[in-house]
């Protein structure tokens, strides 16, 4: 496990942005708890409120799963607490964006990104060089 600062999130930040923070991860379920109690941890220390902070606990924990299960060396969790919006980005090292098999039952899979659309206030989803990233942002009251 490795926290680091990116020289890349520049593209992402305001001049304003208050706090951010990056998690790196083996693309592995065994690691989703401590993305999950990564991101929890911070985002009391930012003051977060509970409520929001709980939202964004479940984002970070279906994103990581995903990244978990389609990425393929690494997973990457940064989290961005910027005038009043918490933006979480999750990138992996898989090749493709996945979409949903009409031959799986939605109580088997899928439920994930449902969850994540209806928390956030947007997603994205993008497939980058190295992999996939997926981008939830939150209205956030710290």
């Amino acid at each position: 496990m490795s926290v680091t600062d990116s020289p890349r999130l520049s593209s992402l930040l305001s001049p304003l942005c208050r706090r951010e923070a990056l998690l790196t991860l083996p693309a592995q379920e065994a690691h989703v708890p401590a993305a999950r109690h990564f991101a929890a941890d911070l985002l009391e220390t930012w003051s977060v409120p509970e409520s929001e902070r709980d939202s964004a606990v479940l984002i970070v924990d279906e994103l990581a799963a995903n990244a978990a299960r389609y990425g393929r060396e690494r997973m990457t969790l940064l989290l961005l607490l910027d005038l009043g919006t918490l933006h979480i980005v999750v990138s992996d090292s898989g090749t493709a964006v996945e979409r949903p098999r009409p031959d799986i039952a939605p109580d088997e899979h899928g439920r994930g990104t449902g969850i994540v659309q209806c928390l956030a206030e947007s997603t994205e989803v993008h497939q980058t060089r190295s992999g996939r990233e997926v981008r939830a942002c939150l209205r956030c009251s710290a």
